[in-house]
């Protein structure tokens, strides 16, 4: 149940930075209809939900020096390369996220990370 919430909550996450950010958009192909971009969305978040699973602590305690001596903002940098990581991974399909450039995945984690953080409040984890 955990998981399929957190699938939920990225995907708005997603959703909401292609809706804001001009330079990140969502590829999807022409036949697969009314619901494509619904059903791309919710591929691109279980891709995003299992690179934050995997890789992003590995990559936080990796980047732990950087975290410290900029008092947390290079954790802002770890979600922008996360999100890169998702299009890079979902650019090898037909479909998927794509990202034009550094600033508009910084700003793209920077929305993932505030929806992300509301509806963790409105939703709670039970931990």
């Amino acid at each position: 149940m955990q998981l399929a919430l957190r699938l939920v909550v990225n995907a708005i996450a997603i959703w909401a930075a292609v809706a804001w950010i001009q330079k990140i958009w969502i590829l999807v192909p022409a036949d697969w209809g009314r619901w494509g971009e619904a059903a791309i969305i919710v591929i691109i978040a279980a891709v995003f939900t299992a690179v934050n699973a995997v890789i992003k602590p590995i990559i936080k305690l990796l980047s732990l020096p950087f975290v410290i001596l900029t008092l947390g903002l290079f954790l802002l940098v770890v979600n922008a390369g996360m999100l890169a990581l998702t299009a890079w991974i979902t650019s090898l399909t037909d479909y998927g996220l794509r990202i034009d450039g550094f600033w508009a995945a910084f700003w793209g984690g920077v929305i993932v990370s505030l929806v992300n953080w509301v509806l963790g409040l409105v939703v709670p984890d039970k931990d």
